[in-house]
């Protein structure tokens, strides 16, 4: 099998690159990623040199590069990671998450329904929009409706509607997995846990949006990527899968374990977050039914293994955070 993965030199999508050579060393993948500030080429280096791997450097959004490249792998299906993800950019300039992630992924999905090819879109449970604190029993289904707070859930809450318009419409075999907030290896440190571990080495204060209240739930990535595999071989095709860990925790708590397991970190509270959504939950019953997926790693694992993986690699870490992360933080944070 020839899988296009788009995002590939991303956090997720880097990750599964890795697990799915790892399981299937007898698929071919072609990593297609335009390399943004959070996709990194220096985190493919294990699989770089393999002879059933293949980057290519190129914006999703390109119909010529994209048909392009298309036509000479001619690929058996295509998951597609490749988005601008983060909330607060997002409120920063809405325009390159409306053109990323819901023009690319309908160029995407132009290319495969020329051959009728398999496509899965990686989304996330936040097109949901939140859940109350106060009621640990309401999760999200697959059935709850469409609800977003941010420009960037918007615009992947309207890929979503896309994708299912393309299976109506063209019959076009798709599958979307909806998952909760992602942990792990090569995570780039705009996202909580990262940012907190590298400012904690770098002797930084740990920024936490208003009181740090708000809940999440976490699964690590390795996890996350079990599951859209299996979701691409055997999941029913036009349908949707919540992915979530069974890990509610409030930023709060994550900070403190992290500077707990550092000894050292200086909390700082600054300004919430605009629209800031306030509880995530995920039940991901439907997936464990039918595919039998469940998160192996528990969060008290998931975390060690994390920080440890910081520590381990600052060579990679402090080329990420150099220049445009750097800018950034300051814009971010600097004045708060």
């Amino acid at each position: 099998m020839t899988i296009i993965v788009t995002g590939g030199a991303g956090f997720i999508g880097a990750n599964y690159i890795f697990y799915h050579l790892n399981q299937h060393p007898e698929d071919r993948i072609i990593c297609i990623d335009k390399l943004t500030y959070a996709g990194n080429l220096s985190t493919l280096a294990p699989v770089m040199e393999k002879e059933n791997f293949r980057f290519v450097k190129a914006d999703i959004c390109d119909r010529t590069a994209m048909e392009k490249v298309f036509s000479e792998e001619k690929p058996d299906a295509v998951i597609n990671f490749a988005a601008e993800s983060h909330v607060d950019r997002s409120i920063e300039d809405p325009s390159i998450f409306l053109q990323t992630n819901i023009i690319g992924t309908s160029v995407l999905m132009d290319c495969c329904r020329k051959d009728g090819l398999r496509f899965h879109q990686v989304s996330t449970d936040e097109v949901y929009g939140d859940l109350p604190l106060d009621r640990p029993d309401m999760l999200f289904t697959e059935e709850t409706p469409i609800h977003t707070s941010s420009p960037y859930s918007s615009s992947k809450a309207s890929a979503d509607l896309l994708c299912s318009a393309y299976h109506r419409t063209y019959g076009l075999p798709v599958t979307i997995s909806r998952c909760s907030n992602n942990y792990g290896p090569y995570q780039f440190p705009e996202k909580l846990i990262p940012l907190m571990v590298i400012n904690a080495l770098n002797g930084k204060p740990l920024p936490v949006y208003g009181e740090g209240l708000n809940v999440r739930d976490w699964l690590y990535v390795e996890d996350h990527c079990r599951a859209i595999d299996l979701i691409l071989r055997n999941g029913r095709i036009g349908e949707v899968y919540n992915v979530g860990g069974h890990n509610e925790m409030r930023n709060i708590d994550i900070v403190k374990l992290i500077v707990k397991e550092l000894g050292k970190g200086e909390i700082t509270f600054v300004t919430d977050r605009k629209g800031h959504d306030l509880r995530y939950a995920i039940d991901p019953t439907k997936i464990k039914n039918e595919l039998g997926w469940e998160p192996e790693t528990k969060f008290a694992d998931g975390i060690k293994k994390t920080i440890s993986w910081y520590l381990e690699h600052k060579d990679w870490w402090e080329e990420i955070i150099s220049g445009e992360y750097e800018k950034y933080y300051e814009r971010m944070y600097g004045e708060r």
